[in-house]
């Protein structure tokens, strides 16, 4: 058994052709997304036709009491409790999940673990089952309707290394598509950027505060709560990824299309310089037509990790594009691309910006320089 349903392609809506045109590679349209939200180059599609069951789930975990990984060990954070609960399309509760998990790598509590959960060792150690076994019967209550819903992007990331450190098969698809609710929440409830606690969320909402915080299955009701609170309809299309299995090669390389802006998570890479060189991670393809843009401003730096573009698409004006350069788990890099219309006051921010940039980078080789005259003169 696996999570999720994907299937080989069959029935499914490509983009304008079957050919690698216009700088966008050949893709697959997920039918059933509000509005066609994700294209795939690769012979798998994540199909939402059929009935959708969301599982939202929770995890507890603990970390080692000393501060430091056991020598050897390689798991940052063991799990010792899932929490989970089922809902149908009506978002009514159908089913629910919880088991605490017994501790085979660190067999004393973090401090502050014990403070936030009020678990003891001594509970996990009689009531919890080895990871291997609730793993098991999570997977088989998940069943194959399942559409992940977390609070942030942690949760889903922390399952799957301990699935690794355990010798387990990841039944996970790849690329994992999943909801984070704590981004959607932010989204729809606040202004985009700011990242809200689950507790001020659910008091923000007025949900009734009918069971404690920070144990797994009472954090993932809360969650489950707080998207019911949401018009799904207009938060559906905003599928997040799990970024803990990247793309390898081009051909698993993944393309989302949102309401407004299209998302690029390229394969890895050894190094920032190698990502930056690729022409398919700098190409700039307009959001509406897929027609490869002429770039009005080149990427530049921005800050320590991101780049910024402008491009411009005859018939569909302006786009902004943003590149993040992100760490793999295994230290090599990978990208993960935004673009999206602008107006002219955006237009003119990204010039801005690229000016900003220049005067720092200028500040930078004059104190470099300044440098290199002091230690030649105490030489």
């Amino acid at each position: 058994m696996w999570f999720g349903r994907w299937q080989n392609i069959q029935n499914v809506c490509r983009t304008k052709t079957d050919k690698e045109a216009d700088g966008f590679p050949r893709g697959l349209c997920a039918a059933g997304w509000k509005p066609s939200a994700l294209v795939f180059p690769s012979n798998l599609v994540y199909n939402f036709t059929v009935m959708k069951e969301y599982v939202v789930f929770d995890l507890e975990w603990n970390q080692n009491p000393y501060g430091k990984e056991l020598p050897g060990a390689h798991l940052t954070f063991e799990i010792i409790e899932i929490g989970a609960v089922k809902l149908n399309e009506n978002m009514e509760v159908i089913s629910t999940f919880s088991q605490l998990v017994r501790p085979q790598v660190y067999r004393e509590l973090h401090y502050k673990i014990s403070q936030v959960t009020h678990m003891t060792m001594d509970e996990l150690m009689e009531k919890g089952r080895p990871f291997q076994e609730v793993m098991a019967d999570f997977e088989e209550w998940c069943g194959e309707a399942a559409v992940y819903c977390t609070w942030g992007p942690m949760d889903l990331t922390e399952l799957e290394k301990n699935l690794a450190y355990f010798g387990m098969e990841n039944p996970f698809p790849n690329p994992l598509l999943y909801y984070d609710i704590q981004k959607l929440y932010g989204l729809f409830r606040k202004d985009g950027k700011e990242k809200s606690a689950l507790d001020t969320a659910v008091r923000e909402l007025g949900i009734p505060e009918e069971r404690p915080f920070h144990q797994a299955f009472d954090d993932a009701c809360y969650t489950a709560e707080v998207m019911k609170c949401l018009d799904w309809e207009k938060a559906e299309p905003y599928i997040s990824m799990d970024y803990y299995r990247l793309p390898q090669n081009r051909k698993e390389e993944v393309f989302l299309r949102f309401p407004g802006y299209t998302k690029y998570v390229s394969r890895v890479f050894d190094t920032r310089e190698d990502a930056i060189a690729d022409r398919r991670v700098t190409d700039m393809v307009c959001t509406i037509c897929q027609k490869t843009m002429k770039k009005k401003i080149r990427w530049f730096p921005s800050g320590q990790r991101a780049y910024l573009c402008l491009s411009g698409c005859k018939d569909h004006g302006l786009h902004k594009g943003k590149i993040r350069i992100k760490k793999a788990e295994n230290g090599q890099v990978f990208v993960v691309k935004t673009i999206k219309p602008v107006d002219e006051a955006g237009a003119a921010e990204i010039s801005l910006k690229k000016e900003e940039e220049r005067k720092k980078r200028n500040e930078r080789n004059r104190q470099k320089r300044l440098e290199r005259k002091k230690h030649k003169k105490e030489a």
